[in-house]
């Protein structure tokens, strides 16, 4: 079985795609970005708060999905700068803690969608 997912809280997708897709018992959730949904701006007055509205719209779909980021197993952190990786990390344990956390890589790449700083995707399980 295969579920489209899209939250009106979370930004639309800026390609042919979807938020996220459900298969049996694993959510996949596309690369996300710092778009405000209720204002249609991107968040990048920080890097703080661009990873805060990241994952704040990572939320959004796993609550669309009946889940929430304890049902993350692993995410995918995307990043235009290295510099940036201590700050980012600690927006990330604010939201997963160490204990919780789920498995991970953070890369540098040349670019993003819309030249933001961080993007991240996930995969979520319904946990029994």
């Amino acid at each position: 079985m295969k579920k489209i997912i899209n939250s009106k809280h979370a930004p639309a997708p800026v390609g042919p795609y979807n938020q996220a897709i459900l298969a049996g018992d694993t959510l996949y959730i596309s690369g996300q970005i710092a778009i405000d949904a209720s204002k249609g701006e991107i968040v990048n007055d920080s890097i703080e708060n661009e990873t805060k509205q990241v994952l704040e719209n990572i939320k959004h779909i796993l609550t669309e999905a009946d889940m929430t980021l304890n049902n993350i197993v692993k995410c995918s952190v995307f990043v235009s700068d290295m510099k940036n990786y201590s700050k980012i990390n600690e927006i990330y344990l604010s939201y997963f803690g160490e204990d919780n956390a789920p498995a991970r890589e953070l890369v540098e790449v040349a670019a993003l969608p819309k030249y933001v700083n961080v993007e991240i995707s996930a995969i979520a399980v319904i946990l029994k």
